[in-house]
């Protein structure tokens, strides 16, 4: 090969050939006639090849050129496939929203959340995993995850927090549970009491152990779970009675009755996100669709104790 080949000689070559003549291949490519005939040229001279006989004025491609021409094709579908790849991880590294939550929060609250997002990006796909505080904010950390609804405890220095739906635990009752005429519920009132109760594990079930043990007084407990819907439809049901966050009982205000504990047990979550995030504006966005929603919640749920 005499010189190196240039893209445009290429380009000039394939036009030919896919549109059988040098003044549609001209058209196509925007240019005169004569500038593709001499791009042809220089492409034989250059490549050392016969890539058309010249038959009563019309170009004809010759064995090697029909050669070079379905390599040249194969290189161009390459190319068009890594295009397509390069929109593909683009739409998905911009349209998606990976979201993580708590078991207790993956219920009413998540989906209010996030259909009130959805309202305003209808084209993003949110991904929502449900998982303990600790594996979510190591997924955050390590961008598995672009936010997440963490227990208040979690202390990450790679990700950054901020605390959301401050309130102290309320007392959950079915609506016909005798303690539905008392305002304020104490430790004492619950002694004895079947007690649906969160996991061991749980911030909710230490603070409530806490407070149990303080006032010397054991608790009754007949089921424990991981999740609040889970919880609060035992207690709906009449199992027993339970100390929830507010936010566990949204959408349950006609079957539960909430009641003011005392002494308080202060509870919050963390809204949380990686630094530097990826998807930035879309993040800010379903963070403030969050606190809306939970603002919106506290006002829903608090206003019938």
């Amino acid at each position: 090969m005499k010189d190196v080949l240039n893209l445009r000689q290429i380009e000039a070559f394939k036009a030919v050939i896919e549109h059988g003549t040098v003044s549609q291949a001209a058209t196509a490519l925007g240019v005169s006639q004569p500038a593709v005939s001499k791009l042809l040229s220089h492409l034989e001279a250059d490549s050392g090849l016969t890539l058309f006989d010249r038959v009563r004025g019309k170009l004809a491609p010759t064995a090697q050129g029909m050669r070079l021409y379905r390599e040249i094709d194969r290189v161009f579908n390459g190319l068009r496939q890594v295009e397509q790849a390069v929109e593909s991880i683009r739409r998905a590294e911009q349209r998606t929203l990976n979201v993580g939550v708590l078991p207790a929060l993956a219920g009413a609250f998540t989906r209010r959340v996030t259909m009130q997002f959805l309202k305003r990006h209808p084209d993003v796909r949110v991904s929502i995993q449900s998982r303990g505080s600790l594996f979510l904010a190591d997924w955050l950390a390590t961008r598995h995850i672009d936010v997440a609804l963490l227990g208040s405890h979690v202390d990450n220095p790679y990700i950054d927090r901020e605390p959301l739906f401050r309130q102290p635990l309320v007392c959950a009752m079915p609506v016909n549970h005798v303690l539905t005429r008392k305002r304020v519920i104490r430790p004492r009132d619950l002694a004895g009491l079947p007690f649906v109760s969160f996991g061991a594990d749980s911030q909710t079930h230490q603070l409530v152990q806490q407070a149990f043990n303080t006032a010397g007084l054991p608790i009754n407990v007949v089921v424990d779970t991981n999740t609040a819907p889970t919880a609060c439809e035992f207690v709906a049901a009449g199992l027993g009675v339970s100390l929830i966050h507010p936010l566990f009982a949204e959408g349950m205000q006609s079957r539960l009755v909430l009641r003011r504990f005392d002494p308080e047990l202060h509870f919050h979550f963390q809204l949380c996100r990686a630094q530097a995030s990826r998807n930035a504006a879309l993040i800010e966005d379903f963070v403030q669709d969050v606190r809306d929603t939970a603002a919106q919640v506290s006002r829903e749920v608090l206003k019938g104790q």
